[in-house]
């Protein structure tokens, strides 16, 4: 397939083996971006990348490295460079979720979780913005939460992580919009993945019920907006965060 709205655009995908970040690289294939999807080693993705490519006639290509380690992250970004002269997309994906109350919060995992949900991503924007700055163009999507904005009881960690998420998005969309590269979040409620279901089954089935729609969303109804994102279709959209949580209460 050629010609789709992100023909021959290069993008980064992290966290691109499973759920969401999976149903991204699915969607920016389909519409012929050439597509650099990032996960941790043993989460192999070789196979299902192939049969990608041959399915939408581009290339989808798999990208191991920890985005926690910043050496790792830069050389990622700067083979990307160097193959293709150029990234129009980051998409910073990969996240670590938690559920526990204030005084089960271990430290230890809280910083972790920063490492991955935060961290990586200011760096991330860092090290591809100098690449977007030189061609005057780019489109970055963080992946935040609808916790991030309300908060939600038994989710400070979490929440905290990405509220900051929100605020990276925000002043890096000010900082980079003259630029020409853009920046946004998507904040995503309640996901149907594998991992969101079974934390359901442990004891959060109640929570269906604080969503307006009276279902979970698919992952790729966030791809969705991801690509809107992604695209000239949202040419003039910069520093926003985009709900996509079925009108839930928190």
């Amino acid at each position: 397939m050629t010609g789709g709205i992100l023909d021959k655009r290069v993008a980064l995908v992290t966290g691109g083996a499973n759920g969401i970040g999976r149903s991204i690289a699915e969607k920016f294939a389909s519409e012929s971006a050439i597509v650099f999807v990032n996960d941790l080693p043993e989460n192999n993705i070789d196979s299902w990348a192939a049969d990608l490519s041959e399915k939408h006639s581009t290339k989808v290509i798999p990208l191991y490295f920890d985005i926690t380690d910043y050496t790792e992250a830069k050389n990622a970004v700067l083979g990307i460079k160097k193959q293709y002269n150029k990234i129009d997309i980051l998409v910073n994906n990969a996240g670590i979720v938690s559920y526990e109350f204030i005084s089960m919060i271990d430290i230890n995992k809280l910083k972790r979780m920063f490492d991955v949900n935060v961290y990586a991503v200011v760096n991330l924007i860092q090290i591809t913005s100098r690449i977007m700055q030189k061609q005057k163009y780019g489109s970055i999507i963080n992946m935040a939460s609808i916790v991030g904005v309300n908060g939600v009881k038994g989710q400070l960690a979490y929440s905290a992580s990405k509220g900051a998420v929100i605020s990276i998005t925000k002043s890096a969309a000010k900082e980079l919009a003259s630029e020409n590269i853009r920046v946004n979040a998507v904040a995503p409620g309640m996901v149907g993945t594998e991992r969101l279901i079974n934390a359901m089954d442990q004891g959060f089935k109640d929570k269906i019920n604080t969503i307006g729609m009276g279902r979970l969303a698919e992952p790729d109804e966030i791809a969705d907006v991801c690509l809107f994102l992604a695209s000239d279709h949202s040419s003039y959209i910069s520093g926003q965060i985009i709900g996509v949580d079925g009108c839930t209460v928190m």
